[in-house]
């Protein structure tokens, strides 16, 4: 079945924050930094949480490199979610916390590690019926 003008538009992210460019350039993840402390978050933010000040906020490129700060993996889950799974969360170079699953790595405790260098994957999550691609992310070992 040939695409439609919605397929043709391109895939879509499946969180607000995972910026896809238009342009064939690498996604990116987006957040703020509060110009009055300096505190980076994931995600659009009206008042920083560190500081307390509204309006101080800013969208910035945050970095597609990090470090794996915790992880766990995941054995039990819904019916559907295919398991075992890497559960994360991710120190960004630059600053920035992400949580996110580690992908592209087999599940065993001898192949994931505290302080391991992660960077940024995305992956097509589904297919809607007019053939528009959800695309989420993830960090895999770099």
């Amino acid at each position: 079945m040939p695409p439609d003008a919605t397929a043709a538009s391109g895939p879509r992210p499946i969180v607000e924050f995972l910026k896809i460019p238009e342009n064939g350039s690498a996604p990116y993840l987006e957040g703020q930094k509060c110009r009055v402390c300096g505190a980076i978050f994931l995600g659009e933010r009206a008042t920083c949480s560190s500081c307390g000040t509204t309006g101080s906020c800013e969208a910035i490129r945050l970095s597609n490199r990090g470090e794996l700060y915790v992880f766990s993996i995941v054995h039990r889950s819904f019916p559907g979610i295919e398991t075992p799974y890497v559960s994360a969360i991710v120190d960004l170079e630059g600053g920035g916390v992400v949580k996110a699953n580690v992908v592209n790595v087999e599940p065993e405790p001898d192949n994931i590690s505290f302080g391991m260098p992660v960077k940024l994957a995305t992956f097509v999550a589904g297919t809607d019926d007019d053939g528009t691609e959800a695309v989420a992310f993830g960090f895999e070992p770099r």
